[in-house]
Parts: structure tokens; C-alpha cells; sequence
């Protein structure tokens, strides 16, 4: 895994440059039109400036007890640096980005390509599956091993992302390590999380590992990976998914999916103190890409147990998905108290189940799915 050189990023506070003027706005300042560059560590408390843009240029680290406030229609634009440019909230740091549906926080990429950077991380204290030798609750992140995250508080807040559109996200490290488009790394019940949008990524959408932060209105379009992803003792409830690769959409991993929710992470800690056990409410997944095949619409496995109602999953075009419903795996079929209540849609085929476990699986002709109009904000045409 790429070890990123912190010596580099021990400024005494977060870098805010301009050819005038700074941008703490402590003070009264409404906005310049000035273009900043944000890196390196905050760590005091922080408001951007509405009508500023800004430039994420290298990874930038929200330290605990800091706060990173982003006023609605900011527009962060992170330059194309692949893995080296991400925004990464630490435990007991927190990010307040409260937009609004006429004005949105963007977090783009000035290439406007897939991978163009890292996306954005929270960490917080909440329980994950798993134990480091010292018995603790917690894990390094997936993209920078000596950032941690997790511990014994689910109610533990590290903000609020209301109304943001993420996108052009998902750098890979290598084979076995990539960032996202939004990663939730033990977060917290008291934690916001609704109205996202998450556009044209390189891996996952959105993942939750471990955690109990609710989450609703969460629309992902063209994820090159899975579109929402649980691991690692995941227990909150998500509401209102939908997720969408489109017609024009060719780009494929070798085992992308709507829904992959494991227990454990990968599978290698069936024991764990705590499973992925988790609800997801009116969920929408439509595979429309040209020649592209999902491995499974639905993918439960390794221990989890997911209630999922309401779901609309769907294939169409020359689009395929080798499971409409796959509860079974190597290292770990899903629980028996597993609940799936789903509708096959397009070409899909619903009586592609696996079910080893003998979970209850419920297949009707009535389900509506997500509701787009809740995404009517992003002015996307569903």
C-alpha cells in the first residue's frame, strides 16, 4: 500500500493562499471571487467563504476537535492528483456542509475524468467489527494505514453533509486498497447524511465500514465498482437509494455490484465482536450500461444480516447481472435473519437466487423503489 509522507503535511495550520488576500473568515469577508488552494492539516476552526473557489492541491486532514464549515453552493475543484489529493476528516474532527437545493456544495475535479482524486473520508468513534491487539475497537483507513478510525460511541457526530454532489472521485492505491467517492469509517449515529449525489467515481459510490450513521437520499450514477457498499460491522439505516450506470456507460471492474454488503472485512474475521447488521429502505438499482455485467444486483455475505424493502433492481439494453440475488460466499454465506423484499426489473431475472442460508426472501411485482423525485435538485433526468 502507498504510504503517503506526513512530513509534509505538518503545517501549523490549513493552507489558504491567494495573490491578495487569505480566506479566515473570522471576519465579515462576503466573498472575493478569489481562487484559494486548500492542503495540509486544519486545525482550528474553519468557514470558507461563499463566492470564493477553491482548489483542493493535496490531501487536507480536519483534525480532531476542528471543525471545517462549508457554506452552500461552495465549489471545491480538486486538481487531477490521483491518490495524493483527498479531504479526510479525522476522528472527533467534523465537516458542516449544510447546502441547499438551489445551491449545492460541489466537491469536482478539473478533468472532470473518473480517479481525478481521492474523494472525501470521515472518520469517526463509533464500533467497527474487529479488534486491534490492544482490544480497541478501531482500524487504520484503507487509503492512509496511520489515520484511524472507530471506538466505542455510535452516537458520535462528525457533522453534516446536506445537499452535496461529489464526483470524479475513486483514485486507486493498488490492487487492494482505493478511495471512493464518500467513505464512512466508523461513523456515528449523530452524524447528517442526506441529499448526495456522487457521480462518475472509479470504484465504490458510497461505503460504510462499520459505523451506525443513517443515511437518506443517496443517488449514485455511473460507479465503475459497487454502487453502495456495507463491510465491517455496519448497523445504521439507509433510505431512499438509488443507483444508476447508463446506457453510454462502458467501463467495468470484474465484479461490480448495486448492493455488496459483508459482515467482516473481506471475509477474514467471521468472529468478530460485531457484524454488519443493517436496513435499507426503498432502494432503485438499474444496470443500462452497454455490455456491462454485474456480478450481482444484490450481494449479501460474510456474516451480515440485511433487512432490504422495497427494492427495484434492474438490467437493461445488452446490460446483464450474473445474480439477481446472491446471499452465498467463500468465506461466509449471509445470516438466516437476513430479509430481502425486492422487484425484477427490465431484463432481469428474478428467479436467480441464491439463498444457501435459508434467509427470507420475498419476490413481488409491486415494488416502486427509490423515490427520484427527491434527487430533482441534482437536475438529473431520471
Amino acid at each position: 500500500m502507498k504510504k503517503f509522507i506526513l512530513s509534509a503535511l505538518t503545517i501549523a495550520a490549513l493552507s489558504i493562499t491567494s495573490c491578495s488576500t487569505d480566506d479566515d473568515v473570522s471576519g465579515g469577508n462576503q466573498g472575493n471571487n478569489e481562487e484559494l488552494s486548500l492542503s495540509g492539516n486544519i486545525t482550528e476552526n474553519r468557514t470558507l467563504v461563499a463566492g470564493n473557489s477553491y482548489v483542493l492541491n493535496g490531501p487536507l486532514f480536519v483534525k480532531n476537535g476542528v471543525t471545517l464549515t462549508i457554506p452552500a453552493g461552495t465549489v471545491i475543484t480538486a486538481q487531477a492528483g490521483g491518490t495524493d489529493v483527498y479531504l479526510m476528516v479525522e476522528r472527533g474532527g467534523r465537516i458542516i456542509a449544510d447546502g441547499e437545493p438551489n445551491a449545492p456544495i460541489r466537491f469536482t475535479a478539473s478533468s472532470q475524468s473518473p480517479a481525478a482524486w481521492g474523494g472525501l473520508i470521515i472518520n469517526g468513534n463509533a464500533f467497527i467489527s474487529g479488534q486491534n491487539p490492544q482490544g480497541q475497537n478501531e482500524a487504520g483507513t484503507e487509503v492512509n494505514t496511520g489515520v484511524l478510525f472507530g471506538g466505542d460511541n455510535d452516537a458520535d457526530n462528525s457533522g453534516v453533509l446536506d445537499h452535496v454532489i461529489i464526483e470524479y472521485t475513486g483514485a486507486r492505491i493498488d490492487g487492494s486498497a482505493e478511495h471512493n467517492g464518500l467513505t464512512l469509517n466508523g461513523v456515528g449515529s449523530g452524524t447528517t447524511l442526506s441529499n448526495i449525489w456522487i457521480a462518475n467515481g472509479d470504484d465504490d459510490g458510497i461505503e460504510f465500514f462499520g459505523g451506525s450513521v443513517n443515511a437518506s437520499n443517496i443517488f449514485v450514477l455511473n460507479a465503475k465498482d459497487d454502487m453502495f457498499d456495507f463491510t465491517q460491522g455496519y448497523r445504521g439505516t439507509c433510505t431512499n437509494l438509488y443507483g444508476i450506470r447508463q446506457a453510454d456507460y462502458t467501463a467495468v471492474t470484474s465484479d461490480p455490484r448495486g448492493i455488496e454488503a459483508d459482515g467482516n472485512l473481506d471475509g477474514n474475521s467471521p468472529s468478530d465482536n460485531t457484524q454488519s447488521d443493517f436496513t435499507v429502505n426503498n432502494i432503485t438499482i438499474i444496470n443500462s450500461g452497454n455490455n456491462v455485467e454485474f456480478s450481482d444486483l444484490i450481494k449479501v455475505r460474510r456474516g451480515a444480516t440485511a433487512r432490504i424493502t422495497n427494492a427495484l433492481a434492474g438490467t437493461f439494453g445488452t446490460a446483464i447481472a450474473s445474480d439477481f440475488i446472491d446471499l452465498e460466499d467463500s468465506r461466509g454465506n449471509a445470516t438466516a435473519s437476513t430479509s430481502i423484499d425486492a422487484t425484477a426489473n427490465g431484463t432481469a431475472d428474478e428467479t436467480d437466487i441464491k439463498n444457501a442460508p435459508g434467509a427470507t426472501v420475498n419476490i413481488s411485482a409491486n415494488n416502486t423503489g427509490a423515490d427520484a423525485t427527491a434527487f430533482s435538485w441534482t437536475g438529473y433526468n431520471f
